[in-house]
């Protein structure tokens, strides 16, 4: 990878039918770009968490990804309520998913433990009434 890049995606909440297409082709361009298995497995995780909390809880979202020959960014930046409790969320276990959700198979409160656990960097931020922006950095070499 000799140059950099940058694409962004959008993401609709509550639309289920559409959710995991964002983090799916990004794997596919990191995959088409010659990114390696672990680094693209890395990154597919970290996504597909953060695209269905997207989906599970906010009302939309952008999501930008950045190309480097040294890293991949990815900045996930959500309209929607906001956490309360930040630290309380990074907990694992920890979920408000509604009944609902957890019949659809979510909820176990694994999403954001999972994205910091397959980031080299991470960091959240977050404004009730406002969103939630997260900062996901993983290392290439």
């Amino acid at each position: 990878m000799a140059r950099s890049f940058s694409e962004s995606f959008e993401i609709r909440g509550r639309d289920f039918l559409e959710a995991g297409n964002v983090s799916t082709g990004i794997k596919r361009m990191l995959k088409e770009l010659g990114v390696s298995k672990e680094i693209v497995r890395r990154v597919a995780i970290a996504t597909y968490e953060a695209e269905m909390n997207v989906v599970m809880y906010a009302r939309e979202a952008t999501v930008t990804v950045e190309l480097t020959p040294h890293f991949i960014k990815i900045v996930v930046d959500d309209r929607g309520p906001g956490i309360p409790d930040v630290e309380l969320a990074m907990q694992e276990g920890y979920s408000t998913a509604t009944p609902e959700m957890r019949e659809m198979g979510f909820g176990a409160g694994m999403g954001l433990p999972n994205i910091k656990r397959n980031a080299d960097k991470f960091n959240i931020g977050s404004v009730v009434g406002k969103g939630t922006r997260l900062d996901i950095v993983v290392n290439i070499n």
